[in-house]
């Protein structure tokens, strides 16, 4: 397998000697879909900023590669939280997914026939065909997660990025939404964020436990005795696996994983 990211001995603090991230390991292969969960305030999302280039590590480094070899960059696509979205802001369903693309150069700046078509081709797929010329303020939080979704796909990422993803998927369309994720994982390597524990040990391919430092579980195998300890749920309801078609997985402990220790 071919590396398309490496990260080592991150470290990442906001304030003078106190570290959110601190000596931070993590090696993503081609057509990886890491699972990244840990408790809230633990680095989640300061690990997503630091491979996009928001912020800079106090120490260690980000590496991109690209077959296999090392690039100064990635395509990346991401999927914020949706609560980052004003949406008052007046754009429609279009415009969000369609800004996902590569600018097109030049001072008259238009989008191809093709990449109008693929816009429409993704929209299709989001089930909001019908909605491309609504403004996101007149959408349900499911659809605009879905317009959301399809912004960070339509420019065939080379490495996505999704922050709690699920938040406000809609039932209905709960289904699809991991169907997609399944196939864009075929060209594309995803690392999706999220507290909804069932859906990641079913989805994923592998977990890093992130709780200012990390750990690595290949296989997806985290602790039962973590799980229930950090999320306060029955094992038996974290880990059900409850979307149709998505693997049910047994839990395995391990050992030495600071993110299990208590804050």
């Amino acid at each position: 397998m071919k590396k398309i990211l490496e990260i080592a001995n991150l470290s990442v603090g906001y304030e003078k000697e106190k570290y959110v991230l601190k000596r931070v390991n993590l090696s993503v292969f081609e057509h990886d879909f890491l699972g990244i969960i840990g408790p809230n305030g633990g680095g989640k999302t300061t690990l997503l900023k630091s491979i996009m280039g928001l912020v800079s590590p106090s120490e260690g480094t980000v590496a991109f590669y690209k077959d296999g070899q090392a690039c100064s960059n990635l395509n990346i696509g991401y999927m914020p939280q949706i609560n980052q979205v004003d949406k008052k802001f007046p754009i429609s369903v279009e415009e969000v997914i369609i800004s996902g693309l590569t600018q097109p150069k030049g001072f008259f700046k238009k989008y191809s026939a093709a990449q109008k078509a693929k816009v429409e081709l993704v929209a299709s797929q989001m089930g909001l065909q019908d909605l491309l010329k609504k403004p996101i303020g007149a959408l349900s939080g499911g659809q605009l997660q879905r317009a959301l979704l399809g912004r960070s796909i339509v420019d065939d990422p080379d490495l996505l990025i999704l922050d709690e993803p699920n938040s406000y998927v809609d039932k209905k369309f709960e289904s699809d939404f991991y169907k997609i994720l399944n196939e864009v994982n075929k060209n594309t390597t995803i690392i999706l964020v999220s507290h909804d524990i069932g859906t990641v040990v079913s989805l994923v391919k592998n977990i890093a436990c992130v709780n200012e430092g990390l750990h690595y579980h290949e296989g997806a195998n985290v602790s039962s005795e973590w799980l229930e300890k950090s999320y306060s749920y029955p094992i038996e309801i974290v880990g059900h696996g409850h979307v149709d078609n998505l693997p049910r997985r047994v839990l395995h402990s391990h050992e030495g994983c600071d993110c299990c220790k208590e804050e």
